[in-house]
């Protein structure tokens, strides 16, 4: 096939990074779509408990009040007032130092602070959290949805570092289904990651007919995030074909959760995870289902809003530089978080970035 032809030149790359050759098995597509019983996986909040939050102490967050020129509308209209901007985040006890500052840096920076509504993706299993957060943002619009780890739990395949394989990980991916049907748009970030600019101006990126919109990295070698038994299968390497597929980290995406519900791309992430687990078609979390969803159809944003990397490599964590270029968001991708090499003594020079939105209340 002429398609094919036109990659081999990537193929060569893709085998320095197959670590396995699993047999290839017949695929039916029919199957591999999972179906959703969602009364059984999104429960409503249970009562939060606060037994475990003894070595969870946070300073509690200034008010921020909105500036003159903010267009707010008031009224009891709840998530489904049309003037909020929407931030979808997850937490959880190992991540939760890097979500509150997260969430600090975003007001800090936002003219209308008061006009942002966070969606806080929460395991079911640590519900304490919830009272962390609104003892630290006291006056925040949020709400809580708790994630039953079982509803992608057999879906997820082993990884190249463990911390990729939590099924908090993937709850992005049902973003459409937990949150109000009323909420058409959202923008989606990690726990490690600061925001020096307005969330605004990123709110604000036109999608065009697309249904996410990233920074894209077009430089980067994509065939190595899949192994051959991907790219040496008819049934999916044509997967690609009549794209150009560029890579995009998924930790920070602006996304029509209408679009989402319209073409069913939950089923279809779940149906190439499906596929991952019996044939294991790329080592790398949750991202790859992504690209091979999305890859060539990204509504592309400025590299400015993804500063990405600064966690160091996969597995070391090893310091790392800026891109070149303006910054409006700093991400610690990668092994290496900020919080952890700060209270171990050895951070990275770009940590200090990320150190004055840290409410970390130390009992030292």
């Amino acid at each position: 096939m002429l398609w094919i032809t036109e990659f081999s030149g990537f193929f060569a790359a893709a085998l320095a990074v197959i670590l396995l050759s699993p047999s290839l098995q017949s695929f039916s597509p029919a199957a591999a779509i999972r179906s959703s019983h969602l009364d059984a996986y999104f429960r409503p909040s249970p009562s939060p408990s606060d037994h475990s939050l003894d070595n969870f102490s946070y300073r509690e967050s200034p008010i921020l009040r909105n500036a003159a020129e903010c267009r707010f509308s008031g009224g009891d209209s709840g998530v489904c007032n049309p003037s909020y901007v929407h931030v979808a985040i997850t937490l959880d006890f190992v991540y939760l130092r890097g979500s509150v500052a997260a969430v600090n840096s975003v007001l800090q920076h936002s003219t209308c602070p008061e006009s942002i509504f966070f969606h806080f993706l929460v395991s079911e299993s640590e519900t304490s959290l919830e009272s962390v957060i609104r003892s630290t943002f006291p006056k925040l619009n949020l709400k809580i949805y708790y994630f039953a780890p079982e509803r992608v739990q057999s879906l997820i395949s082993s990884s190249v570092r463990q911390a990729l394989e939590q099924p908090l990980n993937y709850a992005r991916n049902y973003l459409a289904e937990l949150l109000e049907p009323c909420v058409d748009r959202v923008i989606y970030l990690d726990s490690d990651i600061v925001v020096i600019d307005d969330i605004l101006n990123l709110w604000k990126t036109g999608l065009g007919p697309s249904t996410i919109g990233a920074p894209e990295y077009c430089h980067a070698n994509f065939t190595s995030y899949f192994n051959g038994a991907f790219w040496f299968d008819e049934r999916y390497n044509e997967t690609f074909k009549g794209r150009k597929p560029c890579y995009f980290n998924t930790g920070v995406m602006v996304m029509d959760m209408e679009k989402w519900r319209r073409f069913g791309y939950t089923e279809t992430i779940e149906k190439w995870m499906e596929i991952q687990k019996a044939e294991r078609i790329y080592e790398l979390g949750s991202l790859p289902a992504y690209l091979l969803v999305f890859a060539g159809h990204v509504a592309p944003i400025s590299h400015r809003w993804n500063q990405h990397g600064l966690g160091g490599d996969k597995v070391k964590g090893s310091c790392r530089d800026m891109h070149e270029g303006p910054v409006s968001l700093l991400h610690w991708s990668g092994s290496g978080k900020p919080w952890s090499r700060i209270d171990a003594k050895h951070p990275c020079p770009l940590d200090s970035l990320w150190e004055p939105y840290d409410l970390y209340k130390r009992s030292d």
